[in-house]
């Protein structure tokens, strides 16, 4: 192959080669907003409750975007029509449900540990899709 063949080769490879690899850079990046469920109701105040029922109810206030943003592994948006994790706690769902308590309280260790939606997501699943 003379000179010019090989890089005309080169070049066709590059130009076909690019696009896919700069269009597979974005891939793993989530827009926090797409994984919302959409509850927009206000959650109950957790002074209603104690202990770590309490607690769950304050994260819900604290952080509402972040447990709207993550599944519920109770199943009630299956049995109940639940949006997120976050409809539990406009009602006195999760005061009845360990599953709602321990996925808010991991949330809002990992908030608090500097973790994105997007990444407090990744753990949760990982944590609770085995249930």
């Amino acid at each position: 192959m003379d000179r010019k063949a090989l890089i005309r080769f080169f070049l066709a490879v590059f130009f076909i080669v690019s696009p896919l690899v700069i269009a597979s850079c974005g891939k793993d990046a989530v827009d926090p907003s797409a994984l919302r469920g959409g509850e927009t109701r206000e959650t109950l105040s957790p002074v209603y409750f104690t202990g770590e029922v309490a607690m769950s109810y304050a994260v819900a206030k604290e952080i509402p975007e972040i447990l709207d943003s993550l599944h519920c592994y109770c199943e009630c948006k299956k049995n109940l029509g639940h949006k997120s994790l976050l409809t539990c706690y406009v009602t006195e769902h999760a005061t009845n449900c360990d599953l709602c308590i321990d996925e808010a309280l991991m949330a809002s260790r990992l908030h608090k540990e500097g973790y994105d939606a997007v990444s407090i997501r990744k753990a949760v699943d990982g944590e609770f899709s085995r249930i």
